[in-house]
């Protein structure tokens, strides 16, 4: 069966967190290692002299904020969807799943409908042809819950940003922050944030989610995305690198798709072929018989 092998969608590796949380995948202890500070002060006051030392050790425990590890996210989706899924599908889930995990858990991190748009843009492309749509929508709840948020608000932020999107033009929609609105507060929140004022995680489907916005107004020049960018305080080079990652994403799935439809198309094909031979042997046989009947 056709299969993806890499499909390079990864988190960009300029976050330090990154690696602190891969390393969690394999095992995450129960306590942490003490640690010991040293401080000392020393003022000079009218001739006095004042020297403070002190050791402190700070034991940290293990709580219920733990965070939890890459497969433990992966078995959550797996008790959640139990159902098979085709090979070309599957590696493409699971290699989406693992990255949003380390997405999700940044300590920067921070749920926005931009990110929720871009995500839904994503699996609906990655998952278009898929052979039930009810199993697409039963693998994207399982899917979200596995990340221990919520399906339904990502569907209802993505479907809210795409009609006011379709309502917009380029003028409009770049000028976000002098209008008032549901959505313009969102984007004027999200400037805020990736500005510096609270926090904020850029990722690729958060790049997905502003190159969706410009599509559905009709402003996809360059240039309209780069005062996007500005407004939004995000870096354009950034939104251009990955949006080329999510294009060659796509260039690849419908290749493997296009594998995975002859593939089904030649078994279909052999097990006509084999339903036919079977008919013939049985009318075969049933004529042999009614023969060997009249024989008698």
């Amino acid at each position: 069966m056709a299969s993806v092998s890499s499909l390079s969608f990864s988190v960009p590796s300029q976050y330090p967190e990154r690696r602190a949380i891969v390393s969690s995948t394999r095992t995450l202890p129960t306590n942490f290692e003490g640690f010991r500070f040293r401080t000392s002060l020393s003022c000079h006051c009218g001739g006095i002299r004042a020297s403070v030392s002190s050791r402190l050790a700070i034991h940290c425990m293990s709580t219920s904020t733990e965070l939890p590890t890459v497969s433990e996210t992966k078995l959550n989706f797996l008790k959640s969807y139990k159902r098979p899924i085709p090979t070309v599908y599957n590696n493409v889930i699971q290699e989406l799943i693992v990255q949003q995990h380390l997405m999700k858990y940044k300590r920067t991190y921070r749920y926005d409908p931009v990110f929720a748009l871009g995500f839904v843009t994503v699996y609906d492309q990655l998952m278009d042809g898929y052979p039930s749509d009810e199993d697409r929508d039963a693998i994207f709840q399982a899917y979200i819950k596995a990340l221990k948020e919520d399906p339904e608000q990502y569907r209802i932020d993505a479907q809210k940003l795409e009609e006011w999107a379709r309502a917009q033009t380029a003028s409009s929609l770049v000028e976000f922050a002098s209008r008032e609105g549901e959505v313009e507060g969102i984007l004027k929140d999200i400037a805020e944030r990736a500005g510096g004022k609270g926090s904020f995680s850029y990722s690729r489907f958060f790049a997905v989610g502003l190159f969706r916005l410009l599509e559905l107004a009709n402003a996809t020049e360059p240039a309209i995305l780069e005062k996007l960018c500005a407004s939004l305080n995000v870096n354009k080079r950034s939104v251009d690198r990955d949006l080329d990652v999510y294009r060659n994403l796509l260039s690849k799935l419908v290749q493997a798709k296009e594998l995975l439809k002859e593939y089904m198309d030649r078994e279909k094909k052999k097990q006509e072929e084999r339903a036919g031979v079977q008919k013939a042997s049985e009318a075969i046989t049933k004529c042999l018989g009614e023969y060997q009947h009249a024989g008698l």
